[in-house]
Formats: C-alpha cells, sequence, structure tokens
C-alpha cells in the first residue's frame, strides 16, 4: 500500500519553536521512521492516525486522501481505518483481556461483557495465544502478554495499515528481542502494512524494509 505525505507543523511555547517539515512517498509494508527522542517521530505518526492536524500539506494511504489543507479534507480518526499502537499500550484497567480485545470492535463507549462470546474475539485471543487469559486483568499481564493484547486489540477492527509507536520501549533487554521476532512473524503472517517509530537502531535493523531518518522535524 503506498504511503504519500508532505506535513508541515510548527509548534511554539515561549522561545522555544519546533517545524516539523516532512514529504516522502514509500510502497513499503514495513515502514521504520528512526530518530532520537524529540525528532518529531510521535508527532508524525499522530497527524497520520489524525491525532494531530497539520498547518498544511497532504496525507494519502492506498490512493485515499485522509488530509489535504488545500481542499479543506481532514477525515476524523475513527474514519481512517488505522490502528496506533500506544508506547504503554493503553489498555483499560478495569478491562480484561477479551473485553479488551472485543473494545476493538465497539462503535461506542459502552463496555463490553465480562464474558464476552465473539468468533473474531475467540480467533485474536488463539492467534496470539491468550486464551488462558482471557479473564485476566492488565496489572496481571507480563509486559509481553499486555503487547500481545494492545495488537490484538489493535487488529480486531481489521485496519487498513498499523501504526506502532515505539512499541518495545518499555520492555527489559531480554524481551525486546523475543517481542521483536513475535511481531515480525505475525507481520509477515498477516500482511498488514505499518509504519514504526523508535529511536533504536534494532528496531530498524529488524523492521526496517525502509528506513527513514528523522533529526530536528526534518528527513536527513
Amino acid at each position: 500500500m503506498q504511503f504519500d505525505l508532505h506535513v508541515k507543523k510548527i509548534l511554539e511555547s515561549g522561545k522555544r519553536r519546533f517545524e516539523l517539515d516532512i514529504a516522502f512517498s514509500s510502497d513499503s509494508q514495513r515502514l521504520v521512521i528512526l530518530g532520537a527522542s524529540g525528532a518529531g517521530k510521535s508527532l508524525l505518526l499522530k497527524a497520520i492516525a489524525g491525532l494531530m492536524t497539520p498547518d498544511s500539506g497532504h496525507i494519502r494511504l492506498g490512493g485515499t486522501t485522509l488530509f489535504e489543507s488545500a481542499a479543506r479534507i481532514n477525515q476524523a480518526p475513527q474514519l481512517r481505518q488505522l490502528a496506533y499502537l500506544f508506547q504503554d499500550y493503553a489498555l483499560f484497567p478495569h478491562l480484561n483481556v477479551a473485553q479488551n480485545i472485543a473494545f476493538g470492535l465497539n462503535k461506542g463507549w459502552r463496555n463490553p461483557p465480562v464474558t464476552v462470546q465473539n468468533e473474531k474475539i475467540d480467533y485474536w485471543l488463539q492467534a496470539f495465544q491468550l486464551q488462558s487469559l482471557a479473564r485476566q486483568l492488565p496489572h496481571e499481564l507480563s509486559g509481553g502478554q499486555k503487547q500481545r493484547t494492545a495488537l490484538a486489540r489493535a487488529l480486531i477492527s481489521e485496519p487498513r495499515a498499523l501504526l506502532l509507536d515505539e512499541p518495545f520501549a518499555a520492555l527489559d533487554q531480554s524481551l525486546r528481542v523475543s517481542m521483536r521476532q513475535e511481531l515480525d512473524s505475525l507481520q509477515r503472517q498477516l500482511q498488514v502494512p505499518m509504519i514504526l517509530i523508535t529511536h533504536d537502531a534494532e528496531d530498524a535493523k529488524v523492521f526496517g524494509e525502509q528506513v527513514l531518518n528523522v533529526h530536528e522535524g526534518k528527513l536527513l
């Protein structure tokens, strides 16, 4: 699927000024955006997801325009059909694993029932080996189990692409290695296009079918 974008955004706070100005086009299924903290990676990912509105530019995915300032097009996040995986996974602490996954199917804000019966949910519980943890709450899970739950919730809605915000940053070193292997295998199996942002060169080595280096809001 083709990503085509040019995003401009200026942020000012007191005497501080940050300018994001990034343009690229890619047909890669696995795109990694690499840069140090504060380089503008998360800002760019939020613009793609619709969580931040650029000052100008365009964002197109697979021929569909998600944002174009000149044409005054700015699709709402829920209409973009993109799954966003936050760095801390953002699981709902009061919902069990099955409920968290089921929330990906919800059109409203009503919590899914404690015991959820749904073929799609059963499929993802099995795909991520979470069947035995279906009734567990997030605080009872390991880091890897939390990530698998968050990924299942993201993928159950059948998104057009997966956006990953530093997905391994919260894990210890040994778990990062195994979770990289797990996500690598999963993405190859599902063939869901993804954009991954990271400051870790090892992530770029594993997932970087194409790697874009960002520094102070610009592509190097």
